[in-house]
């Protein structure tokens, strides 16, 4: 028996293999909750109807999964280059602070002005604290996983530094909170009062341009030379280092728009616990779509939809909503299995 390459992959192949990959995710995660004692059909189900079966359960969802579109893109164009961005929880808090700074009464405009002013500061602060790793890898050889890693924690303590000091709500009743964003700086609302706002579109915005920047740009070639081969990309004349340098600053932007759709769009002030992990399960959802930017925006929706279905499943037959961490983490699994029988087929 021997591993040989796939020349070409038929489409089918191509579509089945994400298909059969989480289908055998879900057959495999049903044994621990048949040994919980669950009716294994009656749990999907309620994850099924949590997450999509009506109008609240779709807006929970898509109000998850737009912070995760964001921070996947972030990952995903990293990733492509093979910039290991470890750090976009930091980057998402970063734009987070840098919009309520800006947004919550330091400038005064309109609408019209104020909201693309948050917008581009978030955007900004998350890009500057990717260049800096960034910038230390090229020229002194430091490993960007460690220092992005690293930032996540020091911002964090930063946004607690802040939310005790300057930033500290006067009104908050003592709890560390910032101001609230004024209404010129927020995100509108897509569906009435619900959670789901601006930001999705945003995000959706954000996946289809940065696919055909990826896919349809000299640049985005570039990217991907880089990505392939560093010294064979330098050698045929690309430059990496900017191009590096400029996949940093997208990958650190994205994920700090991140920060301001949850600070402008959903929850009005920056507090410690703004986000429950974005900024690592972004990494879950770019491999889970292979850094696929479009795949992003689908994996992101799938994970979204398994933690709040998790959540409502829970509440109705008492099994744990870790089953979601479960389900994720072996999705990932057999979807990079997927990858491997596209990329090599066995010879007997």
């Amino acid at each position: 028996m021997r591993l040989e390459p796939r020349a070409h992959v038929e489409p089918w192949r191509a579509a089945a293999a994400p298909v059969a990959a989480l289908a055998a995710a879900f057959a495999l995660c049903a044994l621990p909750l048949a040994l919980a004692g669950a009716d294994v059909l009656a749990a999907y189900g309620k994850i099924v109807t949590g997450s999509l079966g009506s109008w609240f359960a779709l807006g929970e969802t898509l109000a998850r999964a737009t912070p995760l579109m964001l921070t996947g893109l972030a990952a995903a164009v990293a990733f492509r280059a093979r910039l290991w961005n470890i750090g976009g929880e930091g980057q998402l808090y970063a734009g987070a602070l840098a919009a309520v700074a800006l947004g919550s009464g330091l400038v005064s405009a309109p609408a019209v002005l104020l909201l693309p002013l948050v917008l581009l500061a978030g955007a900004a602060a998350g890009a500057l604290l990717m260049l800096g790793p960034a910038w230390l890898k090229l020229r002194l050889g430091v490993d960007e996983v460690v220092t992005t890693l690293l930032l996540n924690f020091v911002v964090l303590l930063f946004v607690s530094m802040m939310l005790d000091g300057p930033l500290k709500d006067p009104l908050g009743m003592g709890w560390p909170q910032s101001p609230p964003i004024l209404d010129a700086a927020s995100l509108p609302k897509l569906v009435g009062r619900g959670r789901v706002h601006a930001g999705l579109l945003l995000a959706i915005v954000a996946g289809l341009a940065v696919a055909f920047v990826v896919h349809r740009t000299v640049w985005g070639l570039e990217l991907r030379a880089v990505g392939a081969n560093a010294d064979a990309a330098r050698f045929a004349g690309v430059p990496v280092e900017r191009t590096v340098l400029g996949v940093a600053a997208l990958s650190g932007a994205l994920a700090g728009l991140a920060g301001v759709g949850e600070v402008a769009g959903l929850k009005g002030y920056l507090t410690q616990d703004l986000s429950p992990g974005y900024g690592y399960a972004g990494i879950v959802v770019a491999m889970l779509a292979a850094t696929n930017p479009l795949g992003v925006l689908v994996a992101a929706l799938f994970i979204a939809a398994v933690f709040v279905g998790a959540d409502s499943m829970s509440r109705a037959i008492g099994v744990s909503s870790y089953l979601a961490n479960l389900i994720v983490a072996t999705s990932l699994l057999t979807m990079l299995l997927a990858g491997l029988t596209l990329r090599w087929r066995v010879r007997w």
